[in-house]
């Protein structure tokens, strides 16, 4: 498959921020009470569906790995998915335990429907709207009947440009949607909505965030 330039661009951007990404966000999971318990409450559907209870899960776009890690402390056999090598990187370095592999979401080296479950943490931000259809299929493709799928982005409809971030220049956009829509997408590659959790902005935060979880017929 074709890169896209979009994604050369975001992987030179965070390839380019990882050290400072990962130094200033830390190793503990930092967001707020509601956002830990939406990851709490994954983390249970997956361990508590039939015959899912032993399935991994994906944390695609992992970063430097808080919350893979946070997943694993939950109980849930979690691996990473970055598309940047220096954060997988920094992922492996912090985490020598657990499984940091380098890839794009848009074609995830993972046979069909093995997954209990797929974890965005704001993953998709970067992806305009109207070409997230084939992500979410992807997801769908590896999880298994009964999974779940965790996604977690801006509840805006604004794109909003970055040239600076962590100290550094980089080539970004970020994409906010609503709610609505991104369920909708997700509807339409056969997965369900759960429930969804929309907050107010929190400290550096600029819009509204949103958590859906959904689930594989």
């Amino acid at each position: 498959m074709t890169e896209t330039s979009r994604l050369t661009a975001v992987r030179a951007s965070y390839d380019a921020v990882a050290a400072d990404y990962a130094r200033l966000l830390g190793t503990a999971l930092a967001e707020g009470p509601l956002d830990r318990a939406m990851l709490a409450a994954f983390a249970e559907y997956v361990r508590g569906e039939e015959g899912g209870g032993g399935r991994a899960v994906a944390d695609l776009g992992c970063g430097p790995g808080r919350v893979t890690a946070h997943l694993d402390a939950l109980g849930v056999r979690t691996f990473g998915v970055d598309l940047s090598p220096a954060m997988v990187a920094v992922a492996r370095r912090t985490y020598p335990g657990l499984r940091f592999e380098v890839g794009s979401m848009t074609a995830l080296d993972v046979a069909d429907g093995v997954l209990g479950g797929v974890l965005s943490w704001y993953s998709t931000v970067h992806t305009p709207p109207s070409e997230l259809p084939p992500v979410f299929a992807e997801f769908a493709r590896v999880l298994a009947p009964g999974g779940y799928a965790l996604v977690a982005f801006e509840a805006g409809d604004e794109r909003i440009r970055l040239e600076h971030a962590y100290g550094h220049p980089v080539d970004l956009d970020v994409y906010g949607t609503p709610p609505d829509r991104i369920a909708a997408l997700l509807a339409g590659a056969g997965l369900a909505e759960v429930a969804r959790l929309v907050r107010e902005p929190d400290g550096y935060e600029r819009s509204a965030q949103a958590l859906l979880l959904a689930r594989k017929a």
